[in-house]
C-alpha cells in the first residue's frame, strides 16, 4: 500500500519552516500532499492562487511531493485522497498540545485511520511563523531571508 501523507495548512505564505519539514518527510513517504486549507471567513494576505504558485515552485525539485487545495475537514481529504497520514511541524511545546488535540479529535470523530506525524522543526527555524512574516513583509523587512525564493511580496 502506497504511504501518503498530507501536510495540511494555510501556507499565507510558506515559509522555511514549513520547508524544513517537507524536506525531512519526503523521503519518509510515497507522496505527500502540501494541502492548502481554505477557509471562506478568514481573511489571507495572498491569494488561494498565490499561494499554490509559491509552493509549486518551492517543490519543483521533489519528485513525490504535490500541491492541492482543499475546504472542509482535513480528516475527510485524507480519506478522500487514500492518506493515511497527516504530517504536522512543531515548532514548541504550545504546537505540540495544539497539534495533539487535532490529532485526537480527528481520532474521534472518524472511523478512517490516520496517524499524525510529528517532525520537529530545525531549531534554526522554529522563530518562523507565517503570521512573523506576514507583519515583517507588510512593514517592509527583510522577508526573504524567511521563505523560499519563490515567495515575492509587493507592498501596497
Amino acid at each position: 500500500m502506497e504511504r501518503i501523507a498530507v501536510f495540511p495548512g494555510s501556507f499565507d505564505p510558506i515559509t522555511i519552516g514549513h520547508m524544513d519539514i517537507i524536506e525531512r518527510a519526503a523521503p519518509l513517504f510515497d507522496k505527500i500532499i502540501v494541502a492548502i486549507g481554505t477557509n471562506s471567513a478568514k481573511k489571507y494576505m495572498f491569494s488561494l492562487e498565490e499561494r499554490k504558485y509559491f509552493i509549486s515552485k518551492a517543490i519543483e525539485r521533489f519528485e513525490n511531493v504535490v500541491v492541492d487545495t482543499y475546504e472542509g475537514l482535513t480528516i475527510d481529504y485524507c480519506l478522500n485522497n487514500d492518506a493515511r497520514y497527516i504530517v504536522r511541524g512543531l515548532r514548541n511545546p504550545s504546537d505540540f498540545e495544539f497539534e495533539k488535540a487535532i490529532a485526537h479529535t480527528n481520532r474521534a470523530i472518524s472511523n478512517y485511520d490516520v496517524e499524525t506525524v510529528f517532525l520537529l522543526t530545525n531549531s534554526g527555524k522554529a522563530y518562523i511563523s507565517s503570521s512573523i512574516v506576514r507583519d515583517v513583509m507588510i512593514n517592509g523587512g527583510n522577508y526573504e531571508k524567511l521563505v523560499p525564493p519563490s515567495v515575492k511580496y509587493k507592498k501596497k
